[in-house]
């Protein structure tokens, strides 16, 4: 039995997912695409809960690429009514949406091996993560950054009792909150954080991306 599991074949569409990571990321951090991403979910359990959004924009050279971005809205499987309130999608409505599988193939083939890049990075993963194992298929192979922890890594960071949330860091970077609480919105503000961080971090020129992943606390950040 254990056989036929190992000897399974993958879809196609993961193997060119897969075929992406035979090359290597550059160490200067305006040659390395990263994709900032969020999603909006009907709650925060990952084995009950399911996505209902996912927004993502891409980085090159520093700059966000509105050019190169995705919006993907999900066929509600599971609805909470409780959590509308919050990211307005209803389970049903004029907007297009697709199924999970769907919606993880499309954002598989949009990230190819570039780094991710999230605030609270490890939830938005679990819940990629678990649409994955329903289809059978492994975690995404990915590097992953968290702005949460990255901006750790700053002057401005002050040890609090709290996590420093979305909210928090616009207002420490004077940034304005627009279509706050949809995927495509946290996604752009987090890609606008993330710059700023970078900024902050790369006074001296001489920031490479490992920088980014060296935490003293932990060897990685996911």
């Amino acid at each position: 039995m254990f056989n036929k599991i190992f000897k399974r074949s993958t879809p196609d569409y993961w193997k060119a997912y897969v075929q992406h990571f035979n090359k290597k990321h550059s160490q200067q951090p305006n040659a390395v695409r990263f994709v900032v991403f969020d999603t909006e979910t009907t709650g925060l359990d990952v084995r009950k809960d399911r996505i209902l959004s996912i927004g993502a924009l891409s980085i090159f050279d520093l700059k966000i690429d509105v050019g190169d971005s995705l919006e993907l809205y999900l066929k509600q499987e599971v609805f909470n009514a409780e959590t509308v309130g919050i990211h307005g999608l209803l389970k049903t409505g004029n907007v297009l949406k697709v199924s999970e599988e769907e919606a993880i193939i499309t954002f598989l083939g949009y990230i190819e091996n570039s780094i991710l890049v999230a605030h609270h990075a490890a939830f938005d993963m679990a819940m990629l993560n678990a649409g994955l194992a329903r289809m059978g298929l492994p975690k995404l192979k990915n590097k992953v950054l968290d702005t949460g922890v990255l901006f750790k890594k700053t002057k401005y960071y002050e040890p609090r009792d709290h996590p420093y949330s979305l909210d928090r860091l616009c207002a420490q970077f004077n940034i304005k909150k627009h279509d706050r609480h949809t995927a495509s919105g946290d996604a752009f503000l987090t890609g606008l954080i993330f710059l700023k961080i970078v900024a902050s971090l790369s006074r001296n020129g001489k920031l490479k991306v490992s920088d980014l992943f060296f935490n003293s606390e932990r060897r990685g950040l996911l």
